[in-house]
């Protein structure tokens, strides 16, 4: 491991606040605008797991890992109202259509035998079964380019359906023959028509109104029961 990695990651991991990862100070100066990122090139796997070992329990910075090179990334206001938007419409719809849902944020997803792992924006299970290994959906915001490829280390790591919004537009992939493939209406949840809820992500002050809109949108759909979950093994 290079000098330049010694100077920000410890030899053993040690558990800290995300305030005292060794990240250069402009990653939050202007975290309101853009997203800031720091990448760590000739990166082992050990070293990885020092980062979010140092980050700790929180969700941000959000760390990612590929074949080699660690991306750290800071989060601005406006990537983190686009998923909290997108993430409450979700959740609009599986109540409205009484589908189970458990919501796991910024789950920290890796497998050293793929040399992959990040931590989307926000996640979620579908149904009762909480136990399993891997989200049935994940969503990724795309405010800054630059970054690592995410679609294919959800690709690798085996995330069953993922929605990347970039350049706002929201664009839905499910996994077909180890390939992401855009789709129309929704694998994971039956019946939801991703283009329809990405109409409420914009022309509302409130996260609160969109929610509202959109609740009054499905209300006038015929109800369909999402009794077709999706399982993993």
């Amino acid at each position: 491991m290079s000098g330049h990695f010694r100077s920000i990651i410890p030899e053993r991991p040690v558990n800290t606040r995300v305030a005292h990862v060794a990240i250069p100070a402009d990653i939050l100066a202007d975290a309101a605008i853009e997203d800031h990122r720091v990448f760590l090139p000739q990166a082992t796997w050990d070293d990885f797991e020092r980062v979010l070992a140092m980050r700790g329990e929180g969700s941000a910075p959000r760390i990612a890992y590929d074949r080699g090179t660690i991306e750290i990334m800071s989060p601005s206001s406006h990537h983190e109202r686009i998923k909290s938007l997108i993430s409450r419409l979700v959740e609009v719809y599986c109540q409205e259509r009484d589908v189970d849902f458990t919501a796991l944020g910024s789950w920290t997803l890796k497998e050293a035998a793929k040399a992959g792992g990040l931590e989307p924006d926000e996640c979620y299970i579908f149904g009762a079964d909480t136990s399993l290994e891997r989200p049935h959906l994940a969503i990724e915001v795309i405010w800054t380019s630059g970054g690592l490829d995410k679609l294919d280390l959800y690709r690798r790591l085996g995330v069953a359906e993922v929605w990347i919004w970039q350049h706002a537009r929201l664009t839905p992939y499910a996994m077909r023959d180890d390939q992401y493939r855009p789709i129309a209406t929704s694998e994971v949840l039956p019946g939801l028509e991703p283009a329809l809820l990405a109409r409420f992500l914009e022309g509302y002050e409130t996260t609160s109104a969109a929610m509202r809109a959109y609740r009054a949108a499905l209300s006038q759909q015929p109800l369909e029961q999402a009794n077709d979950l999706p399982s993993r093994e």
